[in-house]
């Protein structure tokens, strides 16, 4: 169902107030919860944490918004705690991991089929083989590290198989250069999953930086190592789908439509009741915020916002199993490249970026040594030995 948002009201900015208690709250349960519920705690994680660094690179470059971000800002910061605080330490960092790449290969293979632009759709099929291929090389790593099935994190929604080769993936930063939507035409659709795509690639990219240093095996830490690497490709390549010559304001009231859209949609889909809750709390939030930098785009932009809000939400991302999608897109595409802003069959994969790729594998590549005679399995490897 849409969202009506012909009469933008929500929570008040001075009523969006936490306590500690609500911050640090009860976690879910890893095995308990369904996994699509971990999957909306991630992104939405991902989303709050896009908002926070947007906002602090806008209050660097316009004095005169600094207050009402700094305002916005710690609104955005608590909902980001309450968020990521809901993931609990019955996930070690490995099981963590593959939720990670569970929601980026779920969400992102929603947004490529509902994705208006075909463009865009290429783009994130792209992006999608990838990160399939990531969560099958840390589903290697768990079993031999922790000898840990991925399915008890995936429930059955996501295949483990190998997708376009990690190793294969390193490109010259030329080729991870998408061309950008025109914010002026574009549907709105299309710059909400840009938005979207792009924050949970980033914080992907940011928990891998984060945690790979503190594994003691040196095969894991060369893993992070080498997928922290293509995910940051992916925010680039992201990042760069979005129209640069959009206003700061403009960039910001899209943000909050963004989280309004994202939030409605993991409203209507959460099976917790009392998350549920927590995602019904934070759009009226969200919605408040619309409110409140829409007036900002009123006064000082001197722009209508119904330029850029429609008056209704598009229907919100389906959170459910997208496996049918994803084979077919990997026996179709697996073997695209990228040359510049264009995808190519391999033959055709510039120079510049087989020379880097070539140099950085030249003493091996450990997203390869990781899944060496590895093939999932139900079960682990320990127990088919035992067997």
């Amino acid at each position: 169902m849409s969202l009506d948002l012909s009469d933008i009201r929500g929570c008040p900015i001075e009523r969006q107030r936490f306590t500690w208690r609500e911050l640090a709250g009860k976690p879910i349960s890893k095995l308990d919860d369904d996994a699509f519920t971990r999957v909306r705690i991630i992104l939405m994680n991902g989303l709050e944490l896009e908002a926070l660094r947007f906002q602090h690179a806008a209050a660097r470059m316009n004095a005169d918004l600094r207050l009402p971000l700094a305002k916005i800002r710690r609104v955005e910061h608590h909902q980001a705690t309450a968020i990521n605080w809901l993931l609990g330490a019955d996930h070690s960092p490995l099981e963590t991991t593959i939720a990670y790449e569970q929601v980026a290969i779920e969400v992102t293979a929603a947004v490529a089929q509902r994705e208006p632009d075909p463009y865009l759709a290429q783009t994130y099929r792209y992006g999608l083989l990838e990160d399939f291929d990531h969560m099958y090389r840390y589903s290697a790593m768990l079993d031999r590290l922790e000898g840990k099935d991925a399915n008890n994190i995936l429930q059955c929604y996501t295949d483990i198989l190998p997708g376009r080769p990690t190793v294969i993936e390193h490109r010259d930063p030329e080729d991870d250069l998408r061309t950008p939507f025109d914010a002026k035409t574009a549907d709105p659709l299309s710059k909400l999953h840009a938005l979207t795509i792009m924050a949970a690639e980033q914080q992907t990219h940011n928990y891998y930086m984060n945690i790979g240093p503190l594994f003691s095996d040196p095969l894991a830490r060369l893993l992070y190592a080498e997928i922290a690497s293509i995910e940051e490709q992916h925010v680039t390549q992201y990042e760069s789908i979005i129209d640069p010559n959009q206003t700061w304001l403009e960039q910001w009231l899209m943000h909050e439509l963004m989280e309004v859209y994202n939030y409605h949609g993991c409203a209507q889909q959460e099976t917790n009741p009392r998350i549920k809750a927590i995602w019904e709390r934070f759009l009226d939030y969200e919605l408040g915020q619309l409110q409140f930098v829409s007036g900002l785009f009123k006064d000082i932009a001197r722009r209508d916002p119904a330029e850029l809000i429609p008056a209704k939400l598009p229907d919100p991302i389906p959170f459910e199993s997208q496996r049918d999608f994803v084979r077919e897109t990997l026996l179709a595409e697996v073997d695209l490249r990228s040359r510049g802003p264009d995808y190519v069959p391999k033959e055709e994969e510039s120079e510049a970026s087989q020379r880097y790729r070539a140099h950085l594998n030249s003493e091996g590549s450990p997203t390869e040594a990781v899944a060496e005679n590895y093939r999932f399995h139900p079960g682990t490897e320990l127990n088919r030995r035992i067997a």
